[in-house]
């Protein structure tokens, strides 16, 4: 069963005439910018703004402040079930790749590998399985065994030979940080990530993150408004180069500010004590084209395709698979 499922990796490369192909999310971050009709605007904004970031964290030896610009590049990854699926693929996570143009010295740098993460599977948890689990009950909760699949899944990818010989370091997700949690600034300073946050417990997100083997961080990059989640194997501020950080920073602190700017883009930073808020009404909008109610109403939608297409036709052959997987 070890072998059952295997990967498929495609590329594309995320810029201003990117169109998403059929298997993407819609819900996904970048997927959503290249519809309607100011799709091209929207992507030519928001890369500039990207840019801008990058340049305004990466100040030494760049006196004009275009210096480095950053390439992104969508990494789609199809689970191949296998003898026991026959020939089926099925489009399981979408993630980022940064790559950094050193225009100065004419040189392409590889960034990191994660950064924004979609995946199917998550909306089928999310949206469909935990509203039934909690249909008609006075207490929210969790299955006992929520997101465990989801977690092995992933831990297969990033442990399988198709991950290791594409990319040479762990991923790194940049996500938001949960507005059901209270954060407290820490005395702890790094030059890029800034000041560190902790918060007293986890959040659901996190928990499930967990699950996928990737631990949390929380920290406020210089001129942010809000601390940004980090979630990561191994050593975050020792593993990767300063470049590297400011390339996931400076593309996922745009997405949030796009989506979510009663956070990311208030006109106040974080204090001492915060709790993010999307009824904030003290923010500024960008000039971004996004409809978030249809968002989250499209990822119901994807959870159902993901019930219908991948968990009730393989349920045997995934529930057999996680029962004897050591991940």
């Amino acid at each position: 069963m070890s072998n059952a499922f295997t990967f498929n990796i495609k590329s594309i490369r995320f810029d201003e005439n990117y169109q998403p192909s059929d298997s993407t999310r819609i819900t996904t971050n970048f997927a959503n910018l290249a519809r309607g009709a100011s799709r091209q605007e929207n992507l030519r904004n928001t890369l500039r703004m990207i840019d801008r970031r990058f340049n305004n964290l990466a100040h030494w030896d760049n006196p004009t402040g275009d210096r480095y610009a950053v390439e992104l590049e969508i990494i789609s990854v199809e689970m191949n079930m296998g003898a026991e699926g026959g020939n089926d693929a099925f489009p399981l996570i979408e993630i980022l790749q940064t790559h950094i143009v050193d225009k100065k010295h004419n040189e392409r740098i590889e960034g990191i590998v994660g950064n924004n993460f979609s995946s199917y599977v998550r909306d089928y948890d999310f949206s469909v399985l935990l509203p039934e689990h909690n249909n008609d009950k006075s207490t929210f909760s969790t299955p006992d065994d929520f997101g465990v699949l989801h977690g092995k899944l992933f831990k297969h990818f990033v442990n399988s030979s198709a991950y290791k010989e594409r990319f040479s370091k762990p991923p790194v997700i940049c996500i938001s940080a949960s507005s059901s949690k209270t954060y407290h600034r820490t005395e702890n300073h790094h030059p890029i990530l800034g000041v560190e946050y902790r918060q007293d417990e986890f959040s659901s997100t996190d928990q499930y993150f967990e699950k996928m083997g990737l631990q949390v961080r929380y920290f406020m990059p210089p001129g942010s408004a809000a601390p940004l989640a980090f979630y990561f194997q191994g050593d975050l501020l020792g593993s990767y180069t300063n470049l590297e950080l400011i390339s996931l920073i400076s593309t996922m602190e745009t997405f949030q500010k796009i989506y979510r700017p009663e956070i990311y883009n208030a006109n106040s930073a974080a204090g001492r004590l915060y709790r993010p808020s999307l009824k904030n009404p003290d923010y500024s909008l960008t000039q971004i084209v996004y409809d978030r109610e249809e968002r989250s109403q499209l990822a119901v939608k994807q959870g159902k395709f993901t019930e219908a297409h991948f968990i009730k036709p393989y349920k045997k052959v995934l529930d057999n698979w996680a029962a004897n997987s050591a991940l």
